[in-house]
């Protein structure tokens, strides 16, 4: 298959929705944060749809996590599927390996592996499931500045925190 046939970078009919498969080349993970910021401003310049600046820095981030820990544990191409989930953006990321992601206790003292834990927190919602080859991996976030309230905790209420105010 050709990498056209394989990235289709383009807005489909019907739900709205971009997906690219990767084989952990180098360069990857970045094209894949651009796919998804330019996803997120055709939400906004093609859909008429607000998107916050945050949402699109938070969704590159979930993009570059999931499918960094995809390319780093599981062999074999992943597929990225960015779509549009009423007011909420859902990034999922299928892979080979069937072994489901866990976050780690808080740590100030461990120096990396926070990725998940940063995901978590930062999403209205996340999960892992086991697929027929590997497993899907799907984080949401929304459209707009409504960063999740309980800091990644399940079952909390889904309201925004006081924000610092920046420059």
């Amino acid at each position: 298959m050709d990498k056209a046939a394989r990235n289709d970078d383009r807005l489909q009919e019907g739900p709205v929705r971009r997906s690219a498969a990767y084989e952990g080349a180098p360069g990857d993970i970045a094209r894949a944060r651009d796919m998804a910021r330019d996803f997120l401003l055709g939400l906004r310049s093609e859909h008429g749809l607000p998107v916050s600046r945050r949402a699109v820095d938070v969704v590159q981030l979930v993009v570059s996590e999931l499918l960094t820990n995809a390319c780093k544990h599981a062999p074999g191409p992943t597929l990225l599927e960015l779509e549009l989930a009423g007011e909420e953006v859902r990034v999922t990321v299928w892979d080979s390996v069937p072994t489901l992601p866990v976050a780690r206790d808080p740590d100030p003292s461990r120096v990396g592996q926070h990725g998940l834990e940063i995901v978590i927190a930062l999403c209205q919602s996340f999960a892992s499931e086991r697929a027929a080859v590997g497993k899907r991996t799907t984080a949401s976030v929304g459209l707009l500045d409504a960063p999740r309230a309980d800091g990644g905790r399940r079952g909390a209420a889904l309201t925004p925190p006081a924000r610092p105010a920046f420059p």
